[in-house]
């Protein structure tokens, strides 16, 4: 399971209070006195899914229901061994070796690019709950999903430690929301590893000097050129030789882990992966194909426009 059900609840408005606990007390009567609050609770203040509106009927510090949590599936069919994109051609259902048409004709800056999920349904919602309605409890969920695709890049990662890096927010972004989410969400991701410690935390090595603002009707280019000089390396010596694990709790377009893994090359890092939550998929043929090329650039761009309108619309 990718939950796990703690004390504590949250009701529809936001209220929130916790089962009592006597220290002294039985296992079987503390359990009837949590049925008993839950029951007096759900009847005085009902609380509902903040992904589907269902009643919940357990006490969680995530005001989520278990048929949402339940749909939260990893991705399925073949993948670009480097950027993880989805690859719709039957033949290739066999092939881990095989390449996207962007792949194939820019090898991007980092190694491979691991995600758990599509960015789309529950998945989308729980992600959008983390960091528009600053419901922190929804780092361990999408923490366990991380570790997931951790673990999928496990056989191409080189012995020793890993330096894991978040992708870091501007200081006022991350004033004005109160924590980063990608590191929240990799901090609960290192304690569901199976090797924990191959693997050493390391924010604040990555800091993002320029406020890029919102990327919203940017194309692929622009979008890569609205990111340049956004980041930099705040101390060389800390990655300078190291194999680095960059994460993100998005993989959209890709212009972000790019240039993140850009400048920390430059900086002297040995090579770097990327690991996410999620990513947005495009489904693109393995193609050389300079025509295939520039309409799966342009249907990429409508659909990363339509998308993040739509977050905006949401949340406005």
């Amino acid at each position: 399971m990718l939950w796990r059900v703690r004390e504590g609840v949250f009701s529809s408005t936001g209220f929130r209070i916790r089962a009592a606990q006597p220290a002294a007390a039985t296992a079987e009567v503390a359990r009837w006195v949590e049925r008993a609050v839950a029951s007096v609770f759900f009847t005085l203040f009902p609380a509902d899914c903040r992904l589907c509106g269902s009643p919940l009927l357990r006490f969680s510090r995530l005001p989520v229901c278990e048929n949402c949590l339940g749909s939260l599936r990893p991705m399925a069919g073949p993948r670009c061994r480097l950027c993880g994109e989805g690859l719709s051609s039957p033949l290739l259902e066999d092939r881990p070796d095989a390449v996207c048409g962007l792949c194939r004709r820019v090898h991007p800056p980092f190694e491979r690019a691991s995600a758990y999920g599509s960015y789309d349904g529950a998945l989308r919602d729980l992600v959008h709950l983390l960091k528009f309605e600053q419901v922190r409890p929804a780092a361990a969920v999408l923490g366990r999903m991380l570790a997931n695709a951790i673990a999928a890049l496990e056989p191409s990662l080189p012995p020793g430690t890993i330096a894991v890096v978040p992708v870091p927010l501007h200081a006022r972004k991350k004033s004005q929301r109160g924590f980063n989410q990608a590191e929240l969400i990799v901090r609960a991701a290192l304690k569901d590893l199976s090797r924990p410690e191959r693997f050493r935390l390391c924010a604040g090595s990555l800091i993002r000097i320029r406020d890029t603002g919102s990327q919203i009707g940017l194309t692929r280019h622009q979008r890569r050129q609205n990111l340049r000089g956004a980041f930099v390396v705040k101390d060389p010596a800390a990655i300078s030789g190291r194999n680095l694990l960059l994460v993100d709790d998005v993989y959209t377009t890709g212009s972000t882990a790019s240039e993140c893994a850009r400048v920390l090359r430059r900086a002297g890092a040995a090579r770097v992966w990327v690991a996410t939550v999620a990513r947005t998929l495009r489904v693109s043929e393995s193609s050389v194909n300079r025509g295939d090329l520039l309409l799966e650039h342009s249907q990429e761009e409508n659909l990363e426009e339509a998308q993040d309108r739509a977050v905006v619309a949401a949340h406005a």
